[in-house]
Order: structure tokens, then C-alpha cells, then sequence
């Protein structure tokens, strides 16, 4: 059970830096206002060949210099994603180290007691000492 929880909150935790840190760009192509091409992760074509097909469009003519538009939306992500532990103040930096070293045994199993003395078996008694010289531990 622990396994696989710590499998996948592994894969969660590096598919979020992942995915923080990718950059894409995403290119839109108008003619006359409706979207005619997009791509993701290159150039998208023009519809300059679509134009001369149709020629029942009369706001989208060849001649017109305005018809057609392109729209670039750039996603960065993050460059530096390596956090510094050093740059926290004093006080917060103690407050991290105690807190991970408090909840540091919930996430794992304490280990059974070693009992060393299981297959021993103690020696007969032929007298009671501690009741021949009548000492007892209080």
C-alpha cells in the first residue's frame, strides 16, 4: 500500500515539474475572422490557397491586404524551478527542519521489537534469593 502510494506521488510530483516547466507557443490562423488553421508546436499555414478556391467569399479576397491574420499565444515556464533553502530566514529555515523531522516517522513503519531473548529459556530455579535474603525491589 505504501508503495504504490509513494509511486504515484512521485509520478505526480514529476509530472507537475514538468509540466511547470515546459514552454509552448500555439499559432492561430484567421481568414475573415473565422479560424481556418492552428498548430502547437510549429508554424500554421496560410489560407492563401483556400482564397483562390472560394471565390464566393467577398470579405476574404486575395487583394485585400487586411483579410487574413495570424495570432501567436506564447506559454513560458519556469527556468529556475531548484528552490533555496538558504534564502529562507533563520526562523522559518528551524521551523522546516523541526517540522520534517516531527512528521518524519509517519511516512514510515517503525520496526518491530527485536526481541533477542524469544528462544531463550531461563534456568530452573533451585532457590528463591531475593526470598532467602529477603530483598525485594520496591
Amino acid at each position: 500500500m505504501k508503495k504504490a502510494f509513494y509511486k504515484i506521488l512521485s509520478f505526480s510530483l514529476a509530472l507537475i515539474v514538468l509540466l511547470s516547466t515546459v514552454s509552448f507557443t500555439v499559432d492561430r490562423h484567421y481568414c475573415s475572422n473565422v479560424l481556418v488553421g492552428s498548430s502547437l508546436f510549429g508554424y500554421v499555414e496560410t489560407c492563401s490557397m483556400q482564397v483562390r478556391q472560394k471565390p464566393f467569399l467577398l470579405e476574404c479576397d486575395i487583394s485585400k491586404k487586411d483579410c487574413c491574420s495570424n495570432e501567436q499565444m506564447t506559454v513560458e515556464g519556469q527556468e529556475n524551478v531548484k528552490a533555496s533553502f538558504d534564502k529562507l530566514e533563520k526562523d522559518k529555515q528551524l521551523l522546516v527542519a523541526a517540522f520534517i523531522h516531527n512528521n518524519l516517522n509517519l511516512f514510515f513503519e517503525l520496526q518491530a521489537d527485536l526481541n533477542y531473548f524469544k528462544y531463550y529459556t531461563p534456568p530452573h530455579l533451585v532457590k528463591d534469593f531475593q526470598v532467602l535474603g529477603q530483598t525485594f525491589l520496591i
